[in-house]
């Protein structure tokens, strides 16, 4: 998904538009910075490397093979997992999407994943997703807490209760 912005202004020059115009959207559990190349077309691939995302400590699941990757990596890193099951078309999943990055952004000790439930429905199922948001929290690939649905007050609660088996 990428985003068009309108050209700037006859007042603002090309560097001001491209500083100060583009603008944040939340997608997934990520914030994105919009796109506001209008030289590439929206498959262009130049194009999605210049849309950034917000928290370095959200990353999107669409695989098993870059789930397997971040799990093995919490592991041998002693971190615990936040895994956020989300969709696209998720309204609490979008209202809830700022407080997941303000949480991996304030506990980087852990890792935390969205897993696009409609990239990996059988793999959702296995986690006995039926509602979304739904967060698992992961400790040695074990999972040790559970959350369903976008409570902003318990989903703090739940992140700050884990964050101290770290230490």
């Amino acid at each position: 998904m990428i985003w068009k912005l309108e050209e700037p202004s006859v007042n603002q020059s090309p560097e001001f538009h491209l500083a100060c115009a583009c603008e944040c959207a939340c997608w997934m559990g990520h914030c994105l910075t919009k796109c506001c190349r209008r030289d590439v077309e929206e498959d262009d691939d130049e194009c999605r490397d210049h849309v950034e995302f917000a928290s370095k400590n959200v990353h999107l699941i669409t695989t098993m093979v870059s789930w397997e990757a971040k799990v093995s990596e919490s592991i041998k890193d002693g971190k615990i997992v936040v895994a956020n099951f989300s969709a696209q078309w998720c309204s609490p999943c979008k209202k809830i999407a700022p407080v997941y990055i303000q949480l991996a952004d304030k506990y980087p000790s852990m890792i935390c994943l969205t897993v696009d439930v409609d990239e990996l429905p059988e793999f959702s199922n296995s986690w006995g997703v039926t509602a979304t948001p739904t967060f698992f929290f992961l400790k040695d690939g074990r999972q040790i807490d559970k959350l369903i649905g976008s409570n902003k007050l318990e989903l703090q609660r739940k992140t700050a209760a884990v964050s101290k088996l770290l230490r």
